[in-house]
């Protein structure tokens, strides 16, 4: 299993970076528009949303918002999504404390789910896209390299917390929704990704007084990205999946690779905008 994750990594990484770093806005809103309703599709699944049909109409309304937004992101007002966001995943950490509400199958339940899911995607992706392309401070021309720092926090968290899980992990951080996971292993993320706000915020020449916000900002980051892992693990064990999809050898699904990304992306953005950065 480990290795086929590594693998996995190593193939998609260029991959990656050639959409960070080679793609104008409008391109890379576009591209990642598209893998974002890959893992949406994926999301109408868990969801409990029965048929191909139906779910290719869901896919469409998701399209739909991308789109619209993509507009606004152009604005002053690009934030207001992106605050959504974030009020939406401090909302969810409710609905990880009552863990069985709507767990059962009906149509009110999938339709709850699906909205849910929008608010899980859409603001991560207007947060994206208005980090790459600096639209927010559009003179500095550094968005790309900020995509990549945030990438390096969350995944460097990624294996920080597997690392000290591993190693060191015997009480479990929530053992309804995912028993795999440990406090051990959430210090252990938080440990990484404070060493990484403070090494990636000196490269990307963070002014020396901001550099402690910088490091708080990863922390905060990383503990959203843990909510959005727990949040995917209880809309997969009420689907009764184990992943979301099965794409990737050794990731799962496209979503499964989104969970956290998407829940951290807000905080880290919104963050970055107040500290003028």
């Amino acid at each position: 299993m480990l290795k086929q994750r590594v693998i996995t990594a190593i193939v998609l990484t260029p991959l990656i970076l050639a959409l960070i770093f080679l793609t104008k806005a409008s391109v890379f809103a576009t591209l990642l528009g598209l893998i974002f309703l890959l893992g949406m599709w994926e999301w109408t699944r868990m969801a409990g949303v029965r048929g191909r049909p139906l779910r290719a109409v869901c896919l469409l309304g998701y399209a739909i918002l991308f789109a619209l937004l993509w507009h606004l992101c152009k604005t002053p007002w690009w934030w207001l999504p992106v605050l959504i966001g974030l009020v939406w995943w401090l909302l969810a950490l409710l609905w990880l404390t009552r863990n069985h509400f709507a767990s059962q199958t009906s149509r009110g339940h999938a339709l709850l789910k699906l909205v849910a899911g929008a608010l899980v995607v859409v603001p991560a992706w207007c947060a994206l896209v208005v980090m790459h392309g600096d639209m927010a401070q559009p003179d500095t021309g550094h968005g790309p390299w900020w995509v990549v720092f945030f990438a390096c926090i969350v995944f460097g968290a990624d294996i920080g917390a597997y690392s000290a899980g591993r190693r060191w992990g015997h009480t479990k951080l929530a053992p309804a929704i995912s028993p795999g996971k440990t406090r051990e292993g959430v210090y252990g993320a938080l440990v990484c990704s404070g060493i990484v706000g403070l090494i990636g915020g000196a490269l990307l020449k963070v002014p020396a007084k901001l550099l402690p916000a910088i490091v708080v900002l990863a922390l905060l980051t990383v503990l959203f990205s843990i909510v959005g892992d727990l949040f995917e693990s209880l809309i997969k064990r009420h689907a009764g999946v184990k992943d979301s999809g099965a794409l990737f050898p050794g990731h799962g699904g496209v979503f499964d690779r989104m969970d956290s990304i998407v829940a951290a992306l807000p905080i880290f953005v919104l963050g970055k905008f107040l500290l003028g950065l």
